[in-house]
């Protein structure tokens, strides 16, 4: 499980640095693409950490913009790092790229905060009602479902792991989300009871924010991801991301204004949310009333 941090992290992080070597050599994204005599979305793509990098391209780059030796050869050494492959890759058929790189941050966090509004997120779902969301994508197969469903139950297992530890995850559910029935009340159920089965792990939580607080910050917001990473290597960690998701591609937000104003949401959702035993509660009731309904 330890190769499963994949290369998520050492692609980011390759990519700032050179992102940061060409504004310090003051030259644009054509302007580097055209000295390499490459295209711009090449250039693009490794600023951004999608995909391998080939060291060939980082030397390419380094004496383009002049970086000394020595930075040039760790830089060289952290694309070797650019090829290790994560489990999420066997999968590279069934998930659209922005979410593949997403995978890889939550498989290497150390701490996931979620605020989730309208469905379960698909790291908490039962394979019933992960089954359930996608019958809505009629252009899809049933194998095209199947895998997915599959990558849903693979990301569950970053909560088992040992090594490396598994992450710390802190999650606030609105009330809409657990009333919303997906699939037939009996999934709906079966998807209640999982929820309640996840949050006995010691590094879980699940928490939820009643229809009663009103209009809150996170209605405004909508649903998103805070993710935080380990220092690795003493070196310094990944800088935390905020992602945000929608039906054809995602933001991933780390400025540090953007990083603050998701900490200002989260600390009132925080502060609105029921504790853990009253989410408890509010779940079994609901797991009733499915029953009863």
């Amino acid at each position: 499980m330890a190769d499963d941090m994949g290369s998520t992290v050492p692609r980011r992080q390759l990519g700032r640095a050179l992102r940061e070597l060409r504004s310090e050599a003051q030259m644009t994204l054509d302007g580097a693409a055209d000295a390499l005599h490459c295209s711009r979305q090449k250039v693009w793509r490794i600023e951004s950490g999608l995909g391998p990098i080939r060291p060939l391209d980082v030397r390419a780059l380094c004496d383009l913009y002049g970086a000394t030796p020595t930075l040039t050869q760790a830089l060289i050494a952290v694309a070797h790092e650019t090829k290790a492959k994560g489990w999420w890759h066997s999968y590279l058929d069934a998930i659209p790229e922005w979410f593949e790189l997403y995978v890889g941050l939550e498989s290497a966090a150390s701490s996931i905060r979620r605020f989730d509004e309208a469905l379960i997120a698909g790291m908490l779902q039962s394979p019933e009602y992960a089954h359930a969301v996608y019958q809505r994508r009629r252009t899809m197969t049933d194998d095209e479902r199947e895998r997915l469903v599959e990558v849903r139950q693979q990301r569950q297992a970053i909560l088992h792991r040992r090594l490396p530890r598994a992450p710390k995850l802190e999650v606030i559910l609105s009330e809409g989300a657990l009333l919303r029935t997906v699939g037939s009340p009996a999934t709906m159920a079966g998807q209640l009871r999982h929820l309640l089965e996840i949050r006995e792990l010691p590094h879980v939580s699940i928490r939820v924010l009643p229809h009663s607080v009103g209009l809150h910050f996170g209605a405004v917001a909508g649903s998103f991801v805070m993710l935080d990473f380990p220092i690795r290597n003493r070196v310094e960690p990944e800088p935390s991301v905020v992602y945000k998701e929608s039906l054809t591609g995602a933001l991933y937000l780390d400025r540090k204004e953007e990083l603050a104003i998701y900490e200002e949401v989260w600390a009132s959702l925080d502060d609105l949310a029921l504790d853990e035993a009253q989410s408890e509660n509010l779940v079994n009731k609901i797991i009733m009333e499915v029953h009863h309904g």
